[in-house]
C-alpha cells in the first residue's frame, strides 16, 4: 500500500453532501511551534472530521546534510532555550534537559509516514510519541534504533512491517517528496510581514526557501486559504470555512476521560481546549516535565519510553 499523501478523515462519515475541504499540514516531529499547535489542530481534526480531509507534508526540520555543530552541547542549550521561549507563547510541555539537538529529521519523518498504511490512529500514535521524544524526554528520535525504541509497543502498531526495508524505502521516497513539496512556497508566504510571535514567513534554506513550520493550507469550494505559522483556533475555523464556502458548526468538547480515550495522551493546554476542563482524566499515568504534565492512557503508559525508563 502506498504512504504517499495519505489522508485522514473520521472513518465511516458519509462526507458526499458535505462541504470537504482538502487540508495540508507542513510538519515536523522535532519542531516546537509545530508541538505547541497539537491542542489546536487535535481540536480541527477531530472537530471538524466530517468536513476535512487531512493531508501531513513532512518538511525535514534538521536536514541529513546540515553541517554538524563544533560544539553540540551548546548547541542544545541553545535549542533548549528556544523551545522554552516558544513555550512562554504556546505552554506546552518540555523536557528538564534537552540531551542533545536532533542530529536529523529524517528517520522519525519516514516511519510517521510508514505508520499511515496502517490506519489513522496508529498513525496518530506513532508521530505523538516521536513528537514526545524531544518535548518530553529530550532525547530525539533521530537514528533508526531512536525511533524503534520510541514507538515500540504503540497498541495496534504491526513494527515489524512498519520497519521493513521496502516499507520505509517507500516511506522515504514520499518523504522526499514532501521535502521538496514543502520548499515550493506559496509567493503570499514569501515576503509576509505579521506580528510576532511566529507570523510564518517562509524560511531561507540554502539557495531557496521552505514553509514554515507548522503551515497549514485549506483548499476547497471556496478556494485555497494559507494559514502560516502560530495562530490562534479561530484563524483555523475562520480558514475553514472560508475554503468551503459556507459556515461550519463549532467543534464539540468531549470529556477528559474520552480525550484521554481517544488521544492516548493529553497535556495541560489540550485538556482545556478539548474538553474545556482543568481536572486531569480519572486513571491517567501523569509524566512531570518542566512545564506541566502529561497525561498518558494506562493502555498507552504500560509501553511509553517515559515510563519504560521510570519503571
Amino acid at each position: 500500500m502506498s504512504t504517499r499523501g495519505a489522508e485522514t478523515g473520521e472513518a465511516g462519515t458519509d462526507s458526499a453532501a458535505q462541504p470537504l475541504v482538502h487540508v495540508t499540514e507542513f510538519t515536523d516531529p522535532a519542531c516546537p511551534w509545530a508541538w505547541g499547535s497539537e491542542p489546536v489542530f487535535r481540536l480541527l481534526r477531530h472537530g471538524l472530521a466530517p468536513h476535512l480531509r487531512w493531508r501531513r507534508v513532512f518538511g525535514i526540520l534538521f536536514d541529513e546534510d546540515d553541517d554538524p555543530a563544533p560544539d553540540p552541547d551548546a548547541e542544545a542549550r541553545w535549542y533548549e532555550g528556544f523551545i522554552k521561549g516558544v513555550a512562554e507563547h504556546t505552554h506546552a510541555p518540555y523536557a528538564a534537559r534537552l540531551h542533545w539537538l536532533s542530529r536529523t529529521s529524517w528517520p522519525a519523518s519516514i516511519a510517521a509516514r510508514a505508520a499511515e498504511a496502517q490506519g489513522e490512529r496508529v498513525a496518530e500514535r506513532v508521530l505523538r510519541r516521536l513528537r514526545e521524544t524531544t518535548f518530553v524526554l529530550g532525547t530525539p528520535a533521530d537514528t533508526p534504533a531512536g525511533v524503534e525504541e520510541a514507538i515500540r509497543g504503540v497498541p495496534g502498531l504491526d513494527i515489524r512491517k512498519l520497519l521493513d526495508d521496502r516499507t520505509m524505502a517507500d516511506a522515504r521516497a514520499a518523504v522526499r517528496d514532501d521535502w521538496a513539496e514543502t520548499r515550493r512556497p506559496l509567493a503570499e508566504v514569501c515576503d509576509l510581514q505579521g506580528p510576532g510571535p511566529h507570523p510564518g514567513r517562509a524560511k531561507e534554506v540554502g539557495d531557496g526557501r521552505r514553509y514554515a513550520l507548522p503551515t497549514l493550507l485549506f483548499d476547497g469550494p471556496g478556494g485555497r486559504i494559507c494559514v502560516p505559522g502560530w495562530r490562534p483556533l479561530k484563524s483555523y475555523l475562520e480558514a475553514a470555512a472560508a475554503a468551503a464556502g459556507t459556515p461550519l458548526p463549532a467543534p464539540e468538547a468531549v470529556s477528559p476521560e474520552a480525550a484521554l480515550n481517544h488521544w492516548r495522551s493529553v497535556t495541560r493546554p489540550e485538556l482545556q481546549l478539548l474538553t474545556g476542563a482543568l481536572e486531569p482524566p480519572h486513571g491517567a499515568t501523569v509524566v512531570e516535565t518542566a512545564n506541566g504534565p502529561l497525561w498518558l492512557h494506562p493502555e498507552e503508559a504500560a509501553t511509553h519510553p517515559a515510563t519504560r525508563r521510570t519503571s
